[in-house]
């Protein structure tokens, strides 16, 4: 495979990656900057921690959400930090 077969496929992989890590991203700063709003107003929001901390009702993954995070973080910036030293070369 050439060097520019992998680079594409590297790409449609992180395309494909982005929105999958980009949404538990979103979901977690979204209800914790959203708990911590109601609570100021003394609102009690508790079903907030749970969506926050990966408990999704029937799909729990409150044991493996903080890794799964973390991994997918890491893996979306270091392709991308690739892909970009490399398209500067």
């Amino acid at each position: 495979m050439s060097q520019r077969q992998l680079t594409r496929r590297a790409r449609k992989i992180h395309r494909w990656l982005v929105p999958i890590a980009a949404l538990p991203l979103l979901i977690t700063a979204g209800t914790g900057s959203l708990y911590s709003l109601l609570l100021e107003q003394e609102i009690d929001a508790f079903w907030l921690l749970k969506i926050h901390t990966g408990n999704f009702g029937v799909l729990n993954l409150q044991p493996v959400y903080p890794m799964l995070l973390g991994a997918l973080t890491v893996i979306v910036t270091v392709s991308g930090a690739v892909m970009l030293l490399r398209s500067s070369q």
